[in-house]
């Protein structure tokens, strides 16, 4: 049998908060209507009274949220605010933009400002590629043994050491489709891409994976050129690789900065915490890997079709010469009357 006096407290408390949400529930759900409307991506159907109502609603859903918790009222109608509540927030003072929106920002100066934030990380990569290279190059040079450590055993057949002039040049300009060198640029590319995304992922461990895939990526392009040096073909060489090479190692490039960016943000927080350093960091350093996917796949097209209907080595450099130019001009130039990302 209930205890009289336990169910007069209930039905106080039920009455309680009946009573309570009939004062304000007018308000709750012309607030959750607006809310809707926003989140269905109806902003252009509501009133100006309702834009105009909705900091006022939203103000008074969190002190109808504060009453209702400090008397208890029941569970249902406290999750049914804290619900609105979180919904709310996010649309009063989250970031309205919509895709097409953030899509002109970012290749309007967004992803050129977050390059330029990170210009540090970028020479600081940028010397450790070189450095791989000439690690590979003279490491075979000092003993061609190292050559076959370093380039897949798959694409040792006539690009090695010793191979002759005629040959090496036959794979730089071959018609064939499928041809040796495009196995090999199409593995390049591949790998390539991969690590361009661990030297990110890896970024924060101080950095130290990043600079190691850096440089052991680099390596073997070192290797390969050494190969093609000693029959004289550095300039088709380089001339073949530079169609896409620009695009694809500027792409790596950026990928190794923005891994090494995070880890010396952590390393070196400076006045920040390390979880605010390594938060900053991470949305700039993303921001500008969203832009190195872009470059992989540009990188893609130009090995896919460029390299393939261009034998010429002028125009080879040409293609090259270009693609890097419109990547400098963009990163360093377009951009500028936007406000610098924070360092």
């Amino acid at each position: 049998m209930t205890d009289p006096a336990a169910q007069r407290a209930i039905e106080t408390a039920a009455l309680k908060s009946d009573r309570f949400r009939l004062e304000r529930e007018a308000d709750w759900i012309r607030l959750e209507e607006i809310i809707t409307k926003m989140e269905k991506g109806k902003r252009r159907r509501l009133s100006d009274e309702d834009v105009l109502a909705l900091p006022t609603l939203y103000r008074t859903l969190l002190s109808s949220l504060s009453i209702a918790r400090e008397s208890s009222l029941d569970a249902g109608l406290i999750d049914y605010l804290e619900g609105l509540a979180l919904r709310s927030y996010f649309l009063v003072y989250g970031t309205q933009t919509s895709f097409g929106q953030w899509l002109r920002g970012f290749f309007g100066g967004g992803w050129s400002e977050a390059v330029r934030a990170i210009k540090l990380d970028i020479w600081i990569a940028f010397f450790v590629m070189i450095a791989g290279t000439l690690i590979g190059y003279l490491l075979v040079a000092g003993d061609s043994d190292w050559y076959y450590a370093l380039v897949p055993g798959n694409f040792a057949d006539v690009r090695v050491p010793g191979a002759s002039e005629a040959a090496l040049r036959g794979t730089l300009f071959s018609k064939e489709e499928h041809d040796g060198l495009g196995v090999f640029a199409a593995y390049l590319f591949s790998n390539n891409a991969q690590v361009s995304i661990l030297a990110f992922a890896l970024g924060f461990a101080f950095a130290i994976p990043s600079i190691l895939l850096l440089i052991h990526n680099m390596a073997l392009l070192g290797a390969m050129l050494w190969v093609f040096a000693q029959r004289d073909l550095t300039l088709e060489f380089v001339g073949w690789l530079s169609i896409h090479g620009t695009t694809e190692l500027f792409a790596i490039l950026l990928a190794g900065a923005a891994g090494i960016h995070v880890g010396r943000s952590i390393a070196f927080p400076g006045a920040k915490s390390h979880l605010k350093a390594a938060s900053d960091a991470g949305k700039r350093a993303a921001l500008v890997m969203a832009g190195v996917i872009i470059m992989l796949i540009c990188a893609g097209l130009l090995e896919g079709f460029a390299r393939q209907l261009i034998n010429d080595t002028g125009l080879r450099y040409l293609v090259g010469g270009g693609m890097l130019a419109f990547w400098l001009i963009y990163f360093f130039l377009f951009g500028r009357n936007h406000l610098e990302a924070e360092s």
